[in-house]
């Protein structure tokens, strides 16, 4: 060993009582820290940058929209470490601008607002809309507004946490896979595939993104859940509602109390509707799936522990999206839907003899049209009048059979293909064969969310989960404006045989561009 080292691991005993001094010093620092409730920990984080947190609520559920079950909110989270802020609102309504109640206007004037009387930087606000289709009330911008303000006269030091729950109870995948390569999705709009031609269905994305966040005496401050599923489940009686999501929060504030807020932020629910979404044999009641996200949910709080972390990063930044050229699609749908319409044949059925007849010869296929010794009776004799009977009316069924599944078909094809002519004006209107949208990503303490304005499909959620250099990232739609659907590529192949496909702006080039971009941003967090 060179002589150099063997004096910095000898030191005289001078050198060694400073050292030890040095070390006993450093020791007990290091146990404070480690220590939960140390005066010493509240000093030493005082000292530096510190995590702030305020939050708060504000009814917005509409009192002209008649009968409520489900009350809908804005909530408000204002975060502060040093000179950085960050808002996350949340709104129990189906998107931030564009369709629904809530106005082009509500986002840049909320925003002109909040930094002229709150000093609260633009390009800090997220807004997040749950998609319940539910009412809010006209003034929901000035409601906003009292939000964010109660939220941030609220705001204390806190400690913060990152986890994650589970859930796959309460979705499903609404594109069907079809025996012919094609798509088609669950909606209330049209009627569902044969059952025969099914052959599967797309992913869902079970897990529930957390971000808690405590006082420093432990109690709870606010929650961030994010989670992906349309919320559209709605409540007996057709009542004014926040949803699913809308009584979820509610069970998580209850549970935590403490005045604890929690904000629901959607996931990349595009392609993701409540289970058993078209069932006719129950009502359906948004409550019970509620509650259940709520249990998974704290189920995963619970097993969060904060921690003293001060780090508060957030990114905007602008990106330019390529609009799709829809008018070879639609030329080619009304094509198909000329083809379709050949192909429906007269019987001399209607509803009325067709129902009957259908309970007939499913129930007895040997002998539909009377008992079986009349059959037998008419073999004997030589006669087939009841045989030639059943057999006219089988091909009579059959074709009226076709029909039906035709008709089902073109209502689908006409519907998507409404939606496909109405982007398309636009884009022509618009001059431009671009779209420029808002994307953000935000880091508090472990906890990492990228956003977008579209209503994300989940696959492009777990594509970015999985490519993520951040173990807790998850992604966020619906926020900070509205721009439709946003499928994958592979799925804009389909375009006109569902919905995502359908009721989108962008072309398929879009999701690379996307996805590579997030991909830039969360590395700079």
């Amino acid at each position: 060993m060179p002589p150099t080292a063997r004096l910095r691991l000898s030191p005289q005993p001078a050198f060694r009582s400073q050292a030890r001094l040095r070390f006993s010093a450093l020791t007990i620092l290091l146990l404070a820290t480690l220590l939960p409730g140390s005066s010493l920990l509240s000093a030493q984080a005082a000292g530096a940058a510190e995590l702030k947190a305020g939050a708060a609520k504000v009814d917005i559920t509409s009192p002209d929209a008649g009968p409520v079950d489900g009350r809908l909110h804005v909530r408000a989270l204002v975060l502060q470490s040093g000179d950085v802020t960050a808002t996350l609102i949340t709104l129990d309504v189906v998107a931030i601008g564009e369709i629904g109640y809530v106005t082009n206007e509500y986002l840049p004037e909320l925003r002109a607002r909040l930094e002229s009387e709150l000093g609260i930087p633009p390009e800090s606000v997220l807004v997040n809309a749950s998609h319940c289709h539910g009412i809010p009330c006209t003034d929901v911008g000035e409601r906003t507004f009292q939000a964010v303000k109660q939220a941030r006269e609220n705001m204390v030091p806190v400690q913060v946490g990152a986890g994650s729950g589970h859930e796959d109870r309460i979705q499903e995948n609404r594109r069907l896979k079809l025996k012919s390569g094609r798509e088609a999705d669950v909606r209330h709009a049209y009627a569902l595939p044969p059952d025969e031609e099914v052959v599967g269905s797309g992913p869902i994305d079970p897990e529930i993104g957390i971000l808690k966040l405590n006082r420093l005496d432990g109690t709870p401050v606010a929650v961030v859940y994010n989670f992906a599923c349309h919320p559209i489940q709605g409540v007996p009686g057709a009542k004014n509602t926040a949803d699913m999501t809308g009584f979820s929060s509610e069970v998580i504030e209850d549970n935590l109390g403490d005045g604890a807020v929690a904000l629901f932020v959607q996931g990349c629910g595009g392609d993701i509707n409540p289970a058993r979404y078209k069932q006719v044999d129950a009502p359906r009641h948004a409550e019970p799936l509620g509650n259940i996200l709520a249990l998974s949910t704290l189920k995963g709080i619970r097993e969060i522990e904060c921690t003293a972390d001060s780090r508060l990063k957030i990114i905007n930044h602008t990106l330019e999206l390529p609009r799709a050229d829809l008018a070879s699609r639609i030329a080619a749908m009304e094509t198909e839907r000329e083809r379709m319409l050949r192909t429906l044949r007269g019987t001399s059925l209607n509803l009325k003899t067709f129902l009957p007849l259908m309970v007939k010869y499913s129930v007895n296929g040997d002998f539909p049209s009377y008992y079986s010794h009349a059959y037998l009776s008419e073999d004997e004799l030589g006669r087939d009048h009841l045989r030639a009977l059943d057999a006219e009316n089988r091909r009579n069924l059959q074709q009226y059979i076709a029909n039906i599944h035709t008709m089902e078909e073109l209502t689908r094809l006409q519907t998507n293909l409404a939606l496909l002519n109405k982007h398309e004006a636009r884009a022509v209107a618009a001059g431009k064969r671009s779209i420029d949208v808002e994307v953000c990503a935000l880091r508090v303490g472990d906890f990492v969310l990228a956003t977008f304005p579209g209503e994300l499909v989940a696959q492009i959620g777990l594509n970015i989960k999985k490519a993520s250099p951040h173990p807790k990232t998850f992604v966020a739609g619906y926020t900070n404006g509205y721009i439709y659907y946003s499928p994958t590529a592979e799925q804009l192949l389909n375009v006109g045989g569902a919905q995502e496909d359908s009721d989108c702006l962008l072309a398929p080039e879009w999701q690379a561009k996307f996805e590579g971009k997030v991909a830039e941003l969360l590395k700079g967090l």
